[in-house]
């Protein structure tokens, strides 16, 4: 989420310039620009959090790619945090719990 867009009247050139400069983060990271979605909100406002804000026109919706069914796309936040893949979890492995302390 890119939060705080209406601070700066909803730009289109903001909101392109903080994708651009986190996608060149995350990829430097390790991880695929692709498969993350970014979605311009007002936080204060409750813009494109839960439907869709009328303030952005320009802004169509996200796309990212996931491994479950190829393309995913949505216009909110709730709908980009609800598309997010659950980790594979090896159950067939016996359990591991980190102990932080021992108590006598």
């Amino acid at each position: 989420a890119i939060n705080k867009m209406d601070t700066t009247k909803w730009s289109e050139d903001r909101f392109k310039e903080i994708v651009k400069e986190v996608s060149n983060f995350i990829k430097k990271v390790g991880f695929n620009p692709k498969t993350v979605a970014f979605v311009p909100i007002s936080g204060f406002n409750g813009d494109n959090m839960i439907d869709s804000s009328p303030n952005c026109p320009w802004y169509k919706g996200w796309e990212k790619e996931t491994k479950e069914s190829g393309k995913t796309t949505g216009k909110t936040l709730l709908e980009a945090i609800d598309s997010i893949e659950r980790p594979e979890r090896p159950s067939s492995k016996p359990l591991r719990l980190p102990l932080q302390d021992v108590y006598k």
